[in-house]
């Protein structure tokens, strides 16, 4: 399904088929500065810690930064996920971010988990279940509510001022996110597609997302 204009989808599209799980993907086919899909909180983003998970691909490379997930407020970039310029995993509060050298993002399917504990101001992220190395960062910090959650731009104003250059293009699918860090058992568990504990600030089976430009809504079978 393609949707060239404004439109609403509600992901409760995980189905058990004869041949495995099938969810909705969303696919990024072109370098765009307007085409992005908006997820709609299961709860405010008030947050002191959170597991943003996801699976992905892009054959974007070479030096170009990539927007992975932005959220918003009316001036401030809460938590956006980037790959950097060098191909480094980063991401941002409300200021200087952290960045991971890990493998870089490619073509085949990678699932990505970034976690973050304000109490400790522990931060990592996974790999197709392998962890990091912990850095400290942010310690004390708090996300804030009342913004927006988009995928595929990064705006530099509310909902505004998005450019081409680091816009997403692939695929991305399977977002979930926690308000707290979950064990490193669960993000296994979560890789190989066991059930775990459903996402409560964005659970990909239920989560309304909206949809602008060209973004192509397909299938995906785990």
């Amino acid at each position: 399904m393609r949707l060239s204009a404004i439109g609403f989808l509600i992901a409760t599209s995980m189905v058990m088929t004869t041949g495995g799980v099938t969810i909705k993907s969303l696919v990024f086919p072109a370098e765009t500065s307007n085409s992005y899909v908006e997820l709609v909180p299961q709860k405010p983003l008030n947050m002191r810690a959170f597991t943003l998970c996801m699976r992905l691909a892009t054959e974007l490379t070479g030096e170009r930064e990539i927007i992975l997930f932005a959220y918003r407020t009316g001036n401030y970039d809460e938590l956006n996920v980037w790959r950097e310029l060098d191909g480094r995993l980063s991401f941002y509060l409300s200021g200087a971010g952290v960045m991971f050298q890990v493998p870089e993002i490619s073509a085949l399917h990678t699932h990505l988990c970034v976690t973050w504990d304000s109490s400790s101001g522990a931060a990592g992220v996974y790999m197709d279940g392998k962890k990091s190395v912990t850095k400290i960062y942010k310690k004390g910090h708090t996300i804030r509510p009342g913004g927006k959650v988009i995928l595929g731009q990064d705006p530099d104003s509310y909902l505004g001022d998005f450019d081409a250059k680091q816009s997403f293009v692939g695929e991305i699918f399977d977002v979930n996110m926690w308000d707290y860090v979950l064990p490193e058992n669960t993000v296994r568990d979560l890789v190989s597609g066991k059930r775990v504990p459903r996402g409560n600030v964005f659970d990909w089976e239920t989560t309304q997302i909206k949809l602008n430009g060209n973004v192509e809504v397909i299938d995906h079978q785990l």
